[in-house]
């Protein structure tokens, strides 16, 4: 007989529960950083976030000897069903401690959700939306976690794939030590292509210069992936949750535009500068004195993260990115950024991962999705 309990979260104490379970988990690890905890609970918010209006979702935790040891998200995404035909249920926000019977109990009520809803897949971990996190960590337990991605222990996935689960996708991340010389190549193209195509790097003096771009950079990230597989187009009102999340953290210096001779975006970078080591010390709050952490990391840092990068699929081979990649260079040698991280890639998104092709990266980390097939009969 199990021994554990597997509870629906019902009350804002449970929420609370909830949120907070891998800050108790991680509590002495030190690559682990939190999310903002404010930003967790908004989730779970239909008024803060617009994914709830195509998708249904539940959170459950695990109890055993009357303590939390688990949690888990299921997620239906009916607009993924409507537009790409993929019925599936996703699960994320899983963690749980080192015991096989609390992680079967666990992926056991995501199958139990997908039978209850005639679904014969679940796939995880990930979020309600492309944007959100997703992908388990399978190689980098010793590196530190960035803002955007999950971090997890070592025997996790040891677990599911006990439990059955197999490989979905595979995503990679890339640590490079940022060159103190532009390479030649970079030097002699990024000229050639401006004047070729009449594109130019636009220069903001503020960040309110920023927001008229916001919108046509998530259109353009639309462009730029909508070949990739499951890959859902972003609504406006999506746009307007990740541009209020984020868009506080974002310093203009960090911001690359490339415009046409008519002013229209042809291609962008995100950049930020590392905020991990501010999170793991603020501990998810940026009140009372989280802010001040931000502030100094801001101002003072030797490293860099990749957010987003896009380009219109009609400039992806025409050498765009080396204009882009000098300008990072110019303003990353100022600030005086020497590593540099990008974000999860696709492992078949080899577009993207060939940008990085001319400053040595190494491969530091790997994530990817389980998923389980399931009989309904």
């Amino acid at each position: 007989m199990s021994t554990v309990a597997i509870i629906e979260v019902k009350t804002q104490s449970e929420l609370k529960q909830f949120v907070r379970f891998p800050m108790d988990l991680y509590k002495n690890n030190p690559y682990y950083v939190p999310s903002f905890i404010k930003d967790e609970f908004k989730i779970w918010d239909s008024k803060e976030n617009p994914a709830l209006n195509y998708s249904e979702s539940k959170q459950f935790l695990a109890i055993k000897n009357n303590k939390v040891v688990g949690r888990i998200a299921v997620i239906i995404n009916h607009k993924e069903e409507k537009e790409l035909g993929i019925k599936k249920v996703r699960f994320g926000w899983i963690d749980f401690i080192d015991d096989k019977e609390v992680s079967a109990a666990l992926i056991q009520k995501a199958i139990d959700y997908a039978k209850e809803n005639n679904i014969d897949k679940i796939e995880g971990p990930m979020g309600f939306t492309n944007l959100d996190k997703a992908g388990m960590l399978t190689m980098g337990f010793d590196k530190l976690a960035t803002m955007i991605g999950i971090y997890n222990h070592e025997y996790y996935p040891k677990h599911l794939e006990e439990l059955g689960l197999t490989k979905e996708k595979e995503w990679v991340e890339f640590e490079m030590n940022f060159p103190k010389i532009l390479p030649a190549k970079v030097e002699k193209f990024s000229g050639l292509i401006a004047q070729k195509y009449k594109l130019k790097v636009l220069h903001f003096k503020s960040k309110e210069e920023i927001l008229p771009y916001v919108e046509p950079m998530f259109k353009l990230l639309d462009e730029t992936y909508k070949h990739l597989s499951t890959y859902t187009p972003i609504s406006d009102e999506q746009i307007q949750t990740y541009r209020e999340k984020y868009f506080p953290f974002i310093d203009k210096n960090y911001v690359i535009c490339v415009v046409d001779e008519n002013q229209e975006l042809v291609s962008f970078a995100i950049t930020m500068p590392s905020y991990s080591r501010a999170l793991q010390k603020s501990k998810g709050k940026l009140f009372p004195f989280g802010w001040w952490h931000f502030l100094q990391a801001s101002k003072k840092n030797d490293r860099a993260n990749f957010y987003l990068i896009g380009i219109h699929p009609e400039y992806q081979r025409r050498g765009v990115t080396a204009i882009i990649f000098k300008e990072i260079f110019v303003r990353f040698t100022s600030m005086g950024i020497d590593f540099a991280e990008t974000n999860p890639e696709l492992e078949e998104n080899k577009s993207v991962q060939v940008l990085w092709q001319d400053y040595n990266p190494v491969n530091h980390k790997r994530r990817r999705t389980y998923s389980l097939n399931i009989s309904n009969e």
